[in-house]
């Protein structure tokens, strides 16, 4: 099932997906694809995984996951040397952004600022954090492959 067609998580996360600036994300590059759509492949996955084994906290989940590269930095307009430190420094971001337009439990915080383990020094605390963190990783080569594919 496409996420567009899915009722129930789009109730979870309309809010986000209405909010202009979580919109623009649409305008940025990442893993070959954009932003936008990287972050709804995460949080869409991760939604679906939850609801699969019964975790009660999969709002929680679904809600972090798409907020998880919530930070406004063009990666194709800065140095290379800047793009490292991205890498390493965003999760911080996203969750400042994240908490700027909405309300954040613990456990949505966690997901976001440990989303990166190993690269980013914080390890994840929840089994939700390690799920989302997972299903990034997965997501993202994924995503670089086929946007390698397509060019060719």
């Amino acid at each position: 099932m496409n996420y567009k067609e899915d009722n129930k998580y789009l109730e979870i996360v309309d809010d986000i997906l209405s909010n202009d600036e979580f919109k623009s994300l649409k305008n940025y590059k990442h893993h070959g694809i954009n932003r936008y759509d990287h972050c709804i492949n995460v949080s869409y996955a991760s939604y679906k995984h939850a609801i699969k084994h019964k975790y009660k906290t999969y709002k929680e989940v679904t809600r972090a996951a798409i907020l998880h590269d919530f930070f406004l930095i063009n990666n194709q307009e800065i140095s290379i040397i800047k793009r490292i430190s991205v890498l390493f420094t965003h999760p911080r971001t996203a969750l400042e952004t994240s908490r700027k337009y909405f309300k954040l439990t613990k456990l949505e915080e966690n997901i976001i600022l440990t989303h990166m383990f190993p690269l980013g020094i914080r390890i994840p605390k929840y089994k939700e954090s390690w799920l989302v963190c997972w299903i990034d990783d997965v997501l993202s080569i994924k995503e670089r492959i086929l946007s390698i594919f397509k060019k060719n």
